[in-house]
């Protein structure tokens, strides 16, 4: 059973990225009205939400896009920093949404930043610990590597899921922002950013659920062997 899960999460999964980069393909295509950058909109969603302690910094990772609490940057790829098009609105409105949630102390990113330590040092042991755990309870019937690995794979799959109103949440107030603040002029725009942010969406609840068919999968061996 655990297989088919497997296996169907894997081509939903190739579907969706495909879906997803294809779209961000088309809509880097296509300009704004406004004619604003991605950075340019960046700095006046911040300035619009009252958020003057944030930095807009160009980085050269392509896809690298992201919010960083901990140094409150966003960070922005070039494409994106410097794009005048309908991508590189909802990406930078989406990356400064992350901003605007922690100047709110939206409580599901309070939640997140506190994990990521945990979660960090959780990921670093999940594969091994659960090979290692695997082929000790088929040798030796011991059960507590495994026991362990599977616990440190379940903080992960938490937090993949706790990630999922953050990133919900965030895509929302850049979708509204956008479309109340002159920066998208036409329902063409707006449906373009909504489509963009929807699939941007769509992974990481594709890569939720696969950590949660993979926890099910280890779960089962533990306590069916220990049955």
């Amino acid at each position: 059973m655990y297989w088919i899960l497997f296996i169907g999460i894997m081509v939903v999964s190739l579907i969706v990225q495909t879906r997803f980069k294809n779209k961000f393909k088309k809509y880097s295509e296509i300009p704004l009205t406004s004619g604003l950058t991605g950075g340019e909109i960046a700095q006046k969603m911040l300035a619009d939400n009252g958020i003057y302690d944030v930095q807009v910094v160009s980085i050269p990772d392509r896809l690298g896009d992201h919010y960083n609490p901990a140094d409150k940057t966003v960070n922005l790829s070039p494409d994106v920093y410097s794009g005048r098009s309908i991508a590189a609105a909802a990406v930078s409105a989406h990356e400064c949404g992350h901003a605007v949630q922690h100047a709110t102390a939206y409580k599901w990113l309070g939640l997140r930043s506190a994990m990521v330590p945990m979660v960090s040092f959780a990921s670093k042991l999940t594969s091994w610990v659960l090979m290692l755990g695997v082929i000790l309870m088929a040798f030796s019937q011991n059960y507590i590597v495994l026991a362990v690995g599977v616990a440190a794979l379940a903080i992960t799959t938490i937090f993949s899921f706790v990630t999922l109103p953050v990133e919900f949440d965030a895509s929302n107030r850049a979708k509204a922002w956008l479309s109340n603040n002159g920066v998208t002029y036409s329902a063409t725009e707006d449906d373009g950013v909504k489509d963009a942010l929807k699939w941007a969406a769509m992974t990481y609840v594709v890569a939720a659920l696969s950590a949660l068919v993979t926890l099910l999968y280890y779960a089962s061996l533990l306590f069916g062997r220990r049955d």
